[in-house]
C-alpha cells in the first residue's frame, strides 16, 4: 500500500527533484510544534514508513497526540536509520545471522536473501588488553597479543563483512565505538534511497546513547533487538515520558565536562528517569561543547533513562563541519533540519517544547567529584573523597561499604616490585587509566591531562612504578592532537603510554597487576583501589583485585594516581614532594580552562579527523593480511572454541510451534534488585576453577589461553558456562546446602528433569548484553 502521507513530500531543493524529504511542517497540526525534539524524530520515523502494515496512521496519530497518550503505556512502532555493534555483543549477531541461513537452506529456502536491510556498522573495539604499559611499543604489543587471541574471532568477522550485504566492519586499533560513531559514522541527517530523513541508531551496547550528544537519536538494545531492526523489523516501543532537562549558568573554571555528567547522574538517579528519554534545553547548553554533550549523553544508562536527546543546534553543525564532514552535505543538513522544525536555539525560550516534567541545574553549582567506590551514581566531591573512602572501610558491605574492622583501617603492607620496597594500604592505587569513550572523545579532558602531566613532570612529580597506569584513547585523532600539542611525551613520562584503542579497562580489559600487588593486597585483605576515566566501576568488573574503584576525570586519574592513595585532601596535602624538598599541591599543577581552550583551537583541526578516517578501513596490515572464508555459508569448525553454531534454531520448522508452559519449575536463583548484564553476562577474565575454565581445559586450551568471557560470546558452551558467574555476584537462594556453581547447579536440575526459573527485581538485565539475559538462563 502506498504511504497515506505522499502528499507531504517535496524536494529540499527545486534543482534537485529527486532528493526528496516528508515536510513535517506541512502536517498543519499545531501539536507538531509542541512536541519535544526527540519525539518529532519518532513521529517523522512513524510517517515516512507508514504501509499500513508495520506502521500505521493510528500509530502516527498516537505520537502527534504524544501529550495526552505519553501516560497511558501506548506503544508505538520505530524503525531506526541505522544499527552499530561492537565486537562483544556483535559477534552473537552475526554467529545468529550464519545460523539464519543455515536454517533457511534446510528448510528450502535461498541463504543469501538472509542480509541486514537497515545498514548495520560493526567495530571491533572490546578485545584489546592492556597487557603491556609503561613502555614504548605497548601499544604494538598489545595489538599483536589481541590479534593472536582473537584471529579466529576476526576472521569470522571478515568473513560476515564480505558475506553479508549491508554490513560494514570497522577493524580492530581503529578506536572505540562510540568515539568512531560520534567523529565519523554519523549522519546527522540521511541521504538515503531518494529521501532526506533524521539519522537515528540503536547499538548492542548501552552507551550508544553518546550519540544524543550529536542531535542523533539513538540507545542500546539487546541483540535480539538489533537482529530485528537489521532484517528490517520495528522495534515496539512504550510511547515515552519527556524529562525536559534545564541547564543553566556556567560551569566554574576548575569544573570539567566528567564532574557535570557525575553529578547529572547522580540527579537523575534520584528524579527516577528509567523508561524515559531525557531532553536537554536551556541556555546553559549553548554553554557546552559537543564533546561536553557526548559526555552528558554517554552515561544515559547510568541514570536509567532510555535516551539523552540534545537537539541539533548551530554548535552541532560546526561540530560535523569541525570534523572533517563533506561541507556541501552539511549544507543540506541544516537545510532539511531548519526545513522540518529540529533545528534548535537553546537561547531561544519561544523554542521551549512541552515536557512531561521540567527538572534544572545550575551549571555553576558542579564541583570537582568522582563517583564510586562501587556504582556510577555514588558520586562524591573530590573534596570529601578521603573522609568518604574512610567511612566506606569500616561501613557494612554493600554499596558504600567493605565492612573492615576498625582495627585494620591502617593495615600496611611492605612489598618488593622491581628490587625497590614499597608499600600497601587501604585506599592504594593499582590502577590508573584513562580510558573509556565517555571521557576520551572529549578533547577538553584529555588536553588538560597532558597539560597536567607537563606541569607535573616540570614541577618534579612522578607515579610510583607499580601503579598499573595506561592511556587508550578512543580513536587515532586524539592521539594526533595529543602528539601535535606537545602533551604526549609529558604523559608517557608519568607512565600514561598509548596502550592500545579500544575500550580497555572500562570493561575489565585492565589485564594483570605484577604479582607482588596481588601477593600484597591479599597478604593484608587491602582494599585496594582503581581510578579510571570510564562510565562503570561495579565490584569486580575493573580488576578481581581493586575492590574500590572510582570514576573520575582524566585530569584527575593522573593526580591519584601520582598520589598514590585514594586518601588524600588535595586542598591540605600536597600530592607530592619533588627532588628540591618543595611540596607541590594539585592546584600547582592544574589548568585553567582557558590555557586548555587556547591549545585546543590551534591544535584540534578538520585536517587531524580527514587524515585519520579517510584510511580507516584498511590502515590494519594484520586485518588485511587475514584470509577469511569467500564461501556464502559459513562452515563451522567443531573444533573451534570461539565460534560455534548456536541451538536457538534447532528444530526450526515452517510451521509455527505451540510455547512450552512451565509447570513445577525450581527456583534456580533468587536475586534482590540491580542484577545487570555484568552480572548475568560477564566480560572479563575467566577464572581457573570455573566451568567454564573446565570446558575450555578438556578442549585442550591451557589458562593463558581462556581470553574473556567477552571475546567468547560467539560460542554458546562457554557463555552458558559464564551466565551468572561474576565473582561479586550476591546470591540470595540456590537450592542446595553446599557450595555449587550456578552452571553445575542447573546441569543436575536438567538431569533430573526439573524446569527452572530465575527470579529477580527492578532492573534485570540491564546493560550492554541484554540478550544474553534471555539467553543465558534458556539455554541453562
Amino acid at each position: 500500500m502506498s504511504n497515506p502521507f505522499v502528499q507531504i513530500v517535496e524536494p529540499l531543493d527545486p534543482k534537485q527533484p529527486l532528493k526528496k524529504f516528508f515536510n513535517l511542517s506541512k502536517l498543519e497540526d499545531v501539536r507538531y510544534a509542541r512536541l519535544p525534539f526527540s519525539i518529532r524524530v519518532l513521529l517523522e520515523a512513524a510517517i515516512r514508513n507508514c504501509d499500513e502494515f508495520l506502521v500505521k496512521k493510528g500509530d502516527v496519530e498516537n505520537i502527534l497526540n504524544w501529550k495526552v497518550v505519553q501516560h497511558k503505556n501506548v506503544e508505538v512502532p520505530f524503525k531506526p536509520a541505522r544499527v552499530i555493534l561492537q565486537d562483544f555483543t556483535g559477534v552473537p549477531a552475526v554467529v545468529d545471522f550464519a545460523a539464519m541461513r543455515d536454517a533457511v537452506k534446510k528448510l528450502g529456502g535461498d541463504p543469501e536473501k538472509i542480509n541486514p536491510i537497515c545498514p548495520a556498522d560493526l567495530v571491533i573495539d572490546h578485545s584489546i588488553q592492556v597487557d603491556f604499559n609503561r613502555r614504548s611499543d605497548s601499544l604494538q604489543k598489545n595489538q599483536d597479543l589481541e590479534f593472536e587471541r582473537n584471529k579466529e574471532r576476526f576472521e569470522f568477522l571478515k568473513w560476515g563483512s564480505q558475506a553479508f550485504k549491508n554490513m560494514r566492519i570497522i577493524p580492530p586499533g581503529s578506536g572505540i565505538i562510540h568515539q568512531v560513531n560520534l567523529e565519523y559514522l554519523a549522519r546527522v541527517v540521511m541521504d538515503q534511497d531518494g529521501y532526506y530523513y533524521p539519522d537515528s541508531v540503536v547499538g548492542t551496547d548501552s552507551h550508544t546513547t553518546m550519540i544524543d550528544g550529536l542531535g542523533v537519536l539513538g540507545w542500546g538494545v539487546g541483540g535480539i533487538e538489533a537482529e530485528a531492526v537489521m532484517l528490517g523489523q520495528p522495534i515496539s516501543m512504550v510511547l515515552p515520558e519527556v524529562v525536559g532537562y534545564k541547564l543553566l549558568g556556567n560551569p566554574q573554571p576548575l569544573v570539567t565536562s566528567t564532574d557535570i555528567v557525575l553529578t547529572i547522574t547522580k540527579h537523575l538517579r534520584q528524579v527516577g528517569v528509567v523508561g524515559k528519554f531525557v531532553e536537554f534545553f536551556g541556555p546553559g547548553v549553548a554553554q557546552l561543547s559537543i564533546a561536553d554533550r557526548a559526555t552528558i549523553a554517554n552515561m544515559c544508562p547510568e541514570y536509567g533513562a532510555t535516551a539523552a536527546y540534545f537537539p541539533v543546534d548551530d554548535i552541532s553543525i560546526g561540530y560535523l563541519i569541525q570534523t572533517g564532514r563533506d561541507k556541501e552535505k552539511v549544507t543540506c543538513t541544516k537545510k532539511y533540519l531548519e526545513a522540518v522544525g529540529m533545528l534548535r536555539d537553546f537561547k531561544n525560550s519561544s523554542q521551549d517544547p512541552d515536557f512531561t516534567q521540567v527538572v534544572e541545574l545550575d551549571l555553576h553549582t558542579v564541583v570537582p567529584c568522582c563517583s564510586g567506590p562501587k556504582r556510577p551514581q555514588d558520586k562524591v566531591a573530590v573534596s570529601d573523597m578521603k573522609k568518604d573512602f574512610e567511612t566506606c572501610l569500616g561501613a557494612k558491605q554493600g554499596f558504600k561499604g567493605f565492612q573492615i574492622a576498625p582495627d585494620r583501617h591502617n593495615t600496611i603492607v611492605k612489598f618488593n616490585f622491581e628490587g625497590c620496597d614499597f608499600e600497601l594500604a587501604h585506599g592504594s592505587v593499582v590502577i590508573a587509566a584513562i580510558t573509556s569513550c565517555t571521557n576520551t572523545s572529549n578533547p577538553s579532558v584529555m588536553l588538560g591531562a597532558g597539560l597536567l602531566a607537563k606541569k607535573a613532570v616540570e614541577a618534579g612529580l612522578t607515579v610510583k612504578p607499580y601503579v598499573k597506569t595506561s592511556l587508550s584513547p578512543g580513536s587515532g585523532v586524539v592521539t594526533y592532537y595529543l602528539r601535535e600539542s606537545g602533551v604526549m611525551s609529558y604523559l608517557s613520562q608519568l607512565g600514561f603510554d598509548v596502550v592500545g584503542y579500544g575500550c580497555m579497562t572500562c570493561i575489565g580489559n585492565s589485564g594483570p597487576l605484577p604479582e607482588s600487588v596481588v601477593e600484597a593486597i591479599t597478604q593484608g585483605d587491602l582494599v585496594a583501589v582503581g581510578v579510571l576515566s570510564g562510565n562503570r566501576n561495579f565490584e569486580g568488573r575493573v580488576h578481581p583485585n581493586t575492590r574500590a574503584n572510582y570514576l573520575a576525570s582524566p585530569p584527575l586519574v593522573i593526580a591519584y594516581a601520582i598520589a598514590g592513595t585514594i586518601r588524600i585532601d588535595f586542598e591540605k596535602e600536597p600530592l607530592g614532594i619533588n627532588a628540591s624538598g618543595k611540596k607541590i599541591f594539585l592546584k600547582d599543577i592544574w589548568p585553567t580552562r582557558n590555557e586548555i581552550q587556547v591549545v585546543e583551537r590551534q591544535f584540534v583541526i578538520p585536517g587531524m579527523f580527514k587524515e585519520v578516517y579517510q584510511k580507516i578501513e584498511t590502515v590494519n596490515e594484520s586485518w588485511n593480511a587475514l584470509d577469511a572464508p569467500s564461501d556464502k555459508l559459513y562452515t563451522w569448525n567443531p573444533k573451534s572454541t570461539y565460534i560455534k553454531s548456536p541451538p536457538f534454531f534447532d528444530g526450526l520448522t515452517l510451521a509455527l510451534q505451540t510455547p512450552k508452559t512451565i509447570e513445577d519449575a525450581y527456583v534456580l536463583l533468587s536475586f534482590g534488585d540491580s542484577v545487570t548484564t555484568d552480572h548475568i553476562s560477564p566480560a572479563g577474565n575467566i577464572a581457573r576453577n570455573s566451568p567454564a575454565a573446565r570446558y575450555l581445559t578438556s578442549r585442550g586450551l591451557t589458562p593463558r589461553e581462556f581470553n574473556s568471557y567477552g571475546s567468547r560470546r560467539g560460542n554458546d558452551a562457554v557463555m552458558a558456562r559464564g551466565t551468572f558467574a561474576n565473582i561479586r555476584l550476591y546470591i540470595k537462594c540456590l537450592s542446595f546446602s553446599f557450595q555449587l556453581d550456578v552452571f553445575d547447579a542447573a546441569e543436575r536440575y536438567k538431569q533430573a528433569g526439573h524446569p527452572l526459573i530465575v527470579l529477580a527485581g527492578k532492573e534485570y538485565g540491564a546493560g550492554s548484553s541484554r540478550d544474553w539475559a534471555a539467553k543465558g538462563p534458556f539455554l541453562l
